[in-house]
């Protein structure tokens, strides 16, 4: 109780940013606080209400859903970035059946390819029009996003250049299997919309269950922070939550 009492007085004589920001220059006037401020104070608020248990139940399930949030949103740049690319080899097709130079298609369809992907075809253009080597530079561009779509358009390229198959053929089927990647991976994800709100309420029930029981009196909160066992069955249980948020993270992902 002292605790919480402390926390309250602290809000309460928390200072007022407002005056303070008027007085800095108008392009500095939004104060920033560090990350690793929030980190401490969220580490220290934690252990001060939950104890150890707690702060590393916390630890894990806040580790777990930083991951997920992760990638998750480099599964959604990664498709982006896969349908800008695919769209812009489309463009490089189409000029090069109206007898663009390579180079030249290349470098125009960029102009209108959204980032990461229009790096790709810049780099492209720029080693066509000097002659270079286009499958080692594709090779050798680090694109962390575009890896497995670029590795695929190397090939096809050195196909071309080695076998003298019409490039605009093998760059279409390139973009064709990349459409088709992308179109499996955005239906994969629509489909599992349903399982994975399934597992966001399945992971939010040990916490209605701990409500539920103090409002009935049992005092679960009680056990779990003041006793050695609610601590150990606090961690344990954070595991197995996390576990099953990975793994339902895991089956319900694909990557395009």
């Amino acid at each position: 109780m002292l605790t919480l009492a402390l926390l309250a007085a602290a809000l309460l004589v928390w200072p007022q940013l407002k005056p303070i920001r008027r007085l800095r220059p108008k392009g500095k006037r939004e104060v920033v606080v560090p990350q690793w401020l929030w980190l401490i104070a969220a580490v220290t608020v934690t252990y001060l209400v939950a104890g150890v248990g707690g702060l590393i139940a916390g630890t894990v399930l806040a580790a777990v859903t930083y991951h997920i949030i992760k990638q998750g949103k480099r599964n959604r740049a990664l498709r982006a970035a896969t349908e800008a690319l695919s769209n812009g080899l489309g463009g490089v097709v189409d000029e090069l059946r109206a007898g663009a130079h390579p180079a030249a298609a290349a470098e125009g369809a960029a102009q209108d390819t959204p980032k990461p992907a229009d790096e790709v075809l810049k780099a492209a253009a720029a080693t066509a029009r000097l002659g270079g080597d286009v499958e080692r530079t594709l090779k050798e561009l680090r694109q962390p996003l575009l890896k497995t779509a670029v590795d695929q358009l190397a090939k096809a390229w050195h196909v071309s250049a080695k076998h003298g198959v019409a490039l605009a053929d093998v760059l279409d089927a390139t973009r064709s299997d990349l459409d088709q990647r992308a179109a499996f991976a955005r239906q994969v994800h629509a489909r599992m919309a349903g399982p994975r709100a399934s597992a966001a309420v399945l992971a939010g029930l040990p916490v209605f269950a701990i409500l539920l029981g103090e409002l009935s009196g049992a005092r679960p909160l009680h056990t779990l922070i003041e006793t050695t066992a609610g601590q150990l069955l606090l961690v344990l249980g954070a595991l197995f939550l996390a576990a099953g948020l990975w793994w339902t993270k895991r089956i319900t992902e694909v990557e395009p």
